[in-house]
């Protein structure tokens, strides 16, 4: 998902942190907001900042892509703190990879987060959700939130590609063809991801079952017996 410094002409380079910012601002603003309501949630907030840039500093190079492949994080994040907050978090994350570990580029910062963070996130928030009203346990609703966080962002990153580097050759034929060369990598990460976000918030639900009610990711109701 780190695409890769010059590979999108500037003009769609600058389209994509125009994109970006209103989502930033709004990351900001509620972030502040939860701050005022608990000032405790503010280390969660690092502490999820840290997981995601280290679930996705383990690249695996696509070449035919110009970018690579790797899990995101951004799915269990966006469970826990909300996708706004998510956006935050996948954008300082990937700045620091762009500034010291030479993981996607400056100039490619901001489509690199809206397709993390903006996509990703909203993708595994609404897959959460969604589980959840049909009557899913958190493990299952986990995991698909997981797997459509990792997959939208690739969707998402295979179409900003397409978009910026097609010239006058037809969208839709190169968007497949970047899809298809994600497909060997991002299909198993993507069911990895699933996995690791069903762990985590099972974890959390068996140890601090409380911080899940605190961010209104189950009810009161939900709590296990013995807490």
């Amino acid at each position: 998902m780190h695409i890769s410094e010059g590979i999108l002409p500037f003009p769609w380079a600058a389209f994509w942190y125009l994109v970006l910012v209103p989502f930033v601002a709004l990351g900001v603003r509620r972030l502040n907001a939860i701050s005022r309501e608990d000032l405790s949630l503010k280390p969660l907030v690092g502490l999820l900042a840290a997981v995601v840039f280290i679930i996705s500093c383990m690249p695996i190079p696509v070449p035919t892509a110009g970018t690579c492949s790797h899990p995101c994080g951004t799915g269990v994040a966006a469970i826990l703190v909300g996708p706004l907050v998510s956006v935050l978090i996948a954008a300082v994350s990937l700045l620091i990879q762009a500034l010291f570990l030479a993981h996607g580029g400056l100039s490619t910062l901001g489509a690199n987060t809206f397709s993390m963070g903006v996509v990703g996130s909203f993708a595994g928030w609404l897959a959460f959700r969604g589980a959840r009203r049909l009557g899913g346990s958190l493990a299952v609703a986990g995991f698909v939130a997981g797997l459509l966080a990792d997959w939208a962002t690739y969707a998402a990153t295979a179409f900003i590609l397409s978009l910026g580097i097609r010239g006058e050759a037809p969208l839709a034929p190169l968007f497949v063809k970047v899809v298809l060369a994600f497909l060997p990598t991002q299909l198993p990460l993507g069911i990895l991801e699933g996995v690791i976000t069903a762990g985590m918030v099972t974890l959390l639900y068996r140890k601090r079952p409380d911080l899940l009610v605190k961010m209104r990711v189950i009810t009161e109701k939900e709590l296990p017996v013995h807490a």
